[in-house]
């Protein structure tokens, strides 16, 4: 019972001691939810009045940005007020001046038609008049109305085909000279084209040496010795990077082929200095016109012409040194001679007269001075001073349509130029211009963007261009082709027409594995 008692006690004791702590417990929180809830009610009022504050602010900014579009839109409508203020001003001001113009047109208007009743009138008048003088004019004449009009008309479409006759001349005359200038025009530009490869072509040589050493004792001490050989040669001598190589610059191509011999003389005798090189200079010239008097004679002989001018003999000489388009001048007057005899031996003419027209056609070429005039009216007079035939030497004058021909020789003449110069083959290009054209060609397409190859084919014809699928498009190889020929036109030089091919492939490429 004690037992029970005592346990009963405990029991109580604990349950007593966990009330007690509960009560306390709930008293501690309560206090804590008091403070919990104190400081949210503060925080909530801090932030209630910022937010208040925010919201005063927002609407004093968009208050204040109200009242300047406000202040704009009025600002504008008053502008438009004032704009349309004075367009109505001005429409009212037009308005009175139509007004016061109708006024005034009326006013012209009735007095044109008072104007005109009276010219009615008068016009009646005059008419009765004029048919009164004319009946009285008929009498007088003996010729009646008609017959006095079919003479009148004749005389006046005498008249007029006179004036029209002479206004055709003048616009003839005014079409010749545009035509004139026009192509004056033309071959200004297309020399502008070709001047630079022309020049190239025709007034430079190049001398080819063993080794570099040998500049070094071409130019001399100070350029002593280069200097004594161009004032000997009058030619200008070149002496640069270039491998194994002298260039020789002359328009001249007797001097050229002068300073030529006389550098491959020097260079194998290996005594170069001043003295040396006059000496050298000297009998070269007179070397080199002994082989051109010589020249002139053995193409005279070997063609049958005769009784030549010893100064005509020489110039004939001279045409083995000079080349027109790439072919040697000699060679392509030989061709027309022989040509010329065929062809006036077919038509029942002279054939030693056609062939002695045919070699001269061209002397004017190779005057040792340089006259200006065109080579044809030069060789025709050069003709007449040496004595040739009037025949000939119309022939020479006429072969481009500088004078009028006056024989049957003379188209013969022509007509084998054409012949002579327009042969495959004649006048080709020299192989380093074609070589340095296609390289051209090439390195233009390929600075180009997305280009990566250029194939410069068919001689120069046609060009072909492989772009990068990924960096050109289809439309923009278009545009490409187009840009690279509309380059091609202003900056280069060529025969015919080029055809660029671009060329745009996408290659897809998988494994199997």
């Amino acid at each position: 019972m004690d037992t029970i008692s005592l346990i009963s006690g405990a029991i109580g004791g604990g349950v007593v001691g966990m009330i007690v702590m509960y009560i306390g417990l709930s008293t501690t929180n309560k206090s804590k939810q008091d403070s919990i809830l104190k400081i949210a009610k503060e925080e909530g009022e801090s932030i209630k009045k910022e937010k208040i504050l925010q919201a005063k602010e927002k609407f004093l900014e968009l208050k204040e940005n109200h009242e300047k579009v406000i202040n704009s839109r009025e600002r504008k409508m008053q502008e438009k007020e004032i704009t349309f203020k004075q367009k109505d001003k001005a429409i009212n001001l037009k308005i009175e001046e139509y007004n016061r113009k109708d006024k005034q047109v009326k006013l012209l208007k009735e007095n044109l038609e008072n104007q005109l009743a009276i010219i009615e009138k008068k016009e009646k008048e005059l008419n009765k008049k004029s048919k009164n003088q004319i009946e009285e004019l008929e009498k007088l004449s003996g010729y009646s109305s008609e017959d006095a009009k079919s003479q009148l008309i004749k005389a006046l479409k005498d008249e007029a085909k006179t004036d029209a006759m002479a206004f055709i001349k003048d616009i003839q005359d005014e079409a010749k000279l545009n035509a004139s200038k026009d192509a004056k025009k033309i071959v200004i530009q297309t020399i502008q084209r070709v001047a630079t490869e022309h020049a190239i072509e025709n007034a430079v040589s190049v001398f080819n040496i063993d080794s570099d050493d040998i500049k070094g004792r071409i130019i001399g001490r100070e350029g002593r010795n280069i200097r004594a050989l161009e004032s000997a040669t009058g030619v200008e001598i070149i002496v640069d990077d270039t491998p194994e190589a002298i260039i020789l610059s002359c328009f001249d191509p007797i001097r050229r082929e002068i300073a030529r011999l006389s550098l491959h003389q020097l260079v194998t005798d290996g005594r170069i200095h001043p003295a040396r090189i006059e000496e050298v200079v000297s009998k070269t010239k007179k070397s080199l016109n002994d082989e051109i008097i010589e020249t002139g004679k053995r193409t005279c002989i070997d063609l049958g012409i005769h009784g030549l001018h010893p100064e005509l003999l020489k110039m004939v000489g001279r045409m083995k040194f000079r080349s027109s388009y790439g072919q040697n001048l000699l060679q392509h007057s030989r061709e027309v001679a022989n040509l010329c005899a065929t062809m006036a031996a077919e038509l029942g003419l002279k054939p030693k007269i056609a062939k002695r027209a045919g070699l001269l056609h061209d002397i004017g070429k190779v005057p040792e001075d340089e006259p200006e005039l065109p080579h044809a009216l030069l060789g025709m007079k050069l003709a007449e001073k040496f004595g040739e035939k009037p025949d000939v030497c119309n022939a020479i004058g006429a072969h481009h349509d500088e004078i009028e021909m006056n024989n049957l020789i003379s188209p013969i003449v022509q007509v084998c130029d054409a012949i002579s110069g327009s042969r495959p083959g004649a006048r080709r290009e020299i192989v380093e211009s074609y070589i340095q054209r296609i390289k051209d060609l090439e390195s233009l397409a390929l600075n180009f963007k997305g280009v990566t190859k250029a194939y410069a084919i068919q001689a120069g014809r046609e060009l072909r261009v492989i772009v990068e699928s990924d960096k050109v498009s289809d439309q923009k190889a278009d545009e490409l082709s187009f840009e690279i020929s509309q380059k091609i036109q202003t900056e280069m030089t060529y025969p015919g027409q080029v055809k660029i091919t671009v060329i745009r492939e996408k290659r897809a490429i998988a494994f199997a594995k």
